[in-house]
């Protein structure tokens, strides 16, 4: 295909699907029941029995399939979960594809839905693919905006044609991956795409965003980058194109301030251990490629292997146990909080493996500890209301962790979609120092048990605690406000949202005397703010004539700052009156051109 030119001119397919108007107009072990309410008889003496101390390690179950290069019929095992999972958007189907370290020939691995490939070395180059890893969008008639939920990790790949094809929406992260080749992130035919997300990758040629609106690019080498539609961000990426929102909309930031990869899985010999890279400070380009990577590793012993089925008081014995969690593939009930209380405590899931909160209970709490790592779940909210899904220290939480944070990477938050869920606030950040690389916080706009009360769901992600760093922050279509930040000295690089598309009327988003909430609201006790590449959306298609009176809002004080802002209206679907506080033009019509806001104030 010859590739579009570096705007929002490239040819779109008449189907819709996800996101319709967006579409239209953008370039857009099993446990035993509990038996509860028996008592005792009155001369039972107390228990002094303590739960058998549970086994770390163990095999990773059905659902994490293990290849190695004299491995038969690959290709057609890989055909098998396509199939099933190509446009099983909200099934429960969950799977890891793993390669051992070597060299495979003649592979085409298509990634489906909640499917994730790896490559089982220290470093990407230690497992080569001459062949492709693939996201299309044919189950959507070429539009990629639904490509949600799969991921690339750990892999060297020489494409069959010098391109390998990754066309995502969010929650699909491409992590830790060498190309030998050029890299294009539009699907066949440069449909809609609305991604993404790629860090702690070498694309020795160019990067094809063309129909992508959005993406973010971290601490990564590239080849070259062709072209830009409303938001392209860049931190600590060598190749990358300079400065220049909004024409063209590259943000670009020489470094990253505070990085730590992700968690990942490997092989030494025939021992499996998980690898813990390091935390690195003004972070430019990959963390691999001239010998040993730098940190820690820790045996699979040390880890429970969770299956599904596997109740969450077995899951917190083990944590209590001192042993981490690693979460195979599969969907986990619990009925009780988990609680991570020890320093740097790993929990660590394997092909999208999905916490769901029953009863209306948090999923997953952590302690005001230092060196949490959260990687590589996802959270789905149960059908009763749960105040919070994930809470990030305790309320309060004052100790400094700078020197060891809490990482939160590739942990996905979703309301509705799979089924009616409710949760007032999804993500919770409490712990001073804590840094979220790469969510998709997501109340569902389409998919089952969806409607402005059915998936309600208020606050998408709120920071309480002080020197809190997103890197890769998608939060969408929550009931009020997507992002409140309420701690001091946060940053934010790279902000990707869109505003509810299914309020009622103007008074269902009416924020006190303001015009609809704010995607994204600094509080007003807040004196130090940083943010870079930040975009939202409206999409109002109940009442199209919505008005949101600003996308972004923040006390008006030399100390917060924002850089490369902008605010579109799809289609004339409501309109913004300003894009932060009191500045930047109306969106108007129905063009779909952004507002955009250089810097602030």
């Amino acid at each position: 295909m010859p590739p579009v030119p570096p705007e929002s001119s490239a040819p779109r397919p008449s189907t819709v699907s996800r996101r319709t108007v967006l579409g239209a107009v953008a370039a857009t072990a099993a446990s035993a029941p509990l038996l509860t309410g028996l008592a005792a008889p009155a001369s039972a003496a107390p228990s002094t029995v303590r739960p058998r101390a549970l086994p770390g390690g163990g095999d990773l179950g059905p659902n994490v399939l293990v290849f190695d290069p004299g491995t038969s019929g690959i290709q057609a095992k890989l055909d098998q979960i396509f199939h099933q999972q190509e446009s099983a958007q909200f099934g429960t189907g969950r799977y890891a594809l793993l390669f051992k370290p070597g060299t495979y020939s003649g592979l085409n691995a298509q990634i489906g839905f909640y499917t994730s490939i790896a490559g089982l070395g220290l470093s990407p180059d230690d497992t080569t693919i001459n062949g492709d890893v693939t996201v299309d969008a044919g189950w959507a008639n070429g539009n990629a905006t639904q490509n949600f939920w799969r991921s690339a990790e750990n892999l060297a790949l020489v494409p069959v044609n010098g391109t390998d094809r990754w066309a995502v929406a969010q929650a699909a992260p491409f992590r830790r991956m060498h190309v030998r080749g050029g890299l294009n992130l539009a699907p066949s035919g440069y449909g809609w795409a609305s991604g993404g997300y790629i860090a702690d990758s070498r694309i020795d040629g160019q990067v094809g965003p063309y129909s992508q609106q959005q993406w973010y690019t971290r601490d990564s080498v590239i080849g070259g980058w062709v072209n830009a539609v409303w938001n392209m961000v860049f931190s600590g990426v060598q190749g990358a194109p300079a400065q220049s929102f909004p024409n063209p909309p590259y943000t670009t930031l020489d470094t990253t301030p505070v990085s730590r990869e992700k968690p990942f899985l490997y092989l030494n010999g025939s021992e499996y251990r998980v690898f813990l890279p390091e935390k690195r400070t003004n972070a430019r380009g990959v963390t691999w490629g001239n010998g040993t990577p730098r940190g820690t590793s820790l045996s699979l012993s040390q880890f429970y292997v969770a299956k599904p089925g596997v109740s969450a008081a077995t899951l917190n014995q083990a944590l209590a146990q001192g042993l981490h969690l690693l979460l195979t593939p599969g969907i986990y009930h619990v009925d009780q909080p988990l609680q991570v209380n020890r320093a740097n405590t790993v929990v660590l899931g394997l092909g999208y493996a999905t916490i769901v909160p029953d009863n209306g209970v948090t999923a997953l709490r952590v302690a005001d500890v230092d060196g949490v790592r959260l990687a590589g779940f996802l959270i789905d909210a149960g059908t009763v209301n749960s105040a919070t899904l994930l809470e990030v220290g305790p309320s309060g939480a004052s100790r400094d962790h700078s020197a060891n944070p809490t990482t939160v990477q590739d942990v996905f938050v979703r309301i509705g979609g799979a089924g009616a869920g409710k949760a007032t606030t999804s993500m919770v950040i409490n712990n001073r120092n804590t840094i979220v690389d790469h969510t998709w916080v997501w109340r569902a706009d389409h998919g089952t048990g969806v409607g402005w009360d059915t998936n309600r769901a208020d606050y998408g992600v709120v920071v309480n605690g002080d020197d809190v760093l997103c890197t890769g922050l998608f939060v969408e279509h929550f009931n009020k406000y997507d992002v409140q930040w309420l701690g001091q000295r946060g940053r934010t690089i790279f902000f990707q949202n869109e505003k509810a598309y299914d309020a009622p009327n103007q008074a269902a988003v009416q924020d006190g005397n303001v015009k609809g909430y704010a995607a994204y609201k600094v509080g007003d006790n807040v004196t130090t703010h940083e943010a870079w590449g930040l975009g939202s959306y409206c999409n109002y298609t109940a009442d199209t004539g919505i008005v949101q009176h600003h996308g972004f809002a923040a006390p008006n004080t030399s100390g917060v700052k924002f850089h490369g802002v902008l605010v579109v209206s799809l289609g004339g679907n409501g309109q913004y009156e300003h894009v932060i506080n009191e500045a930047g033009a109306p969106t108007s019509g129905t063009s779909t051109t952004p507002s955009t806001v250089v810097s602030y104030p």
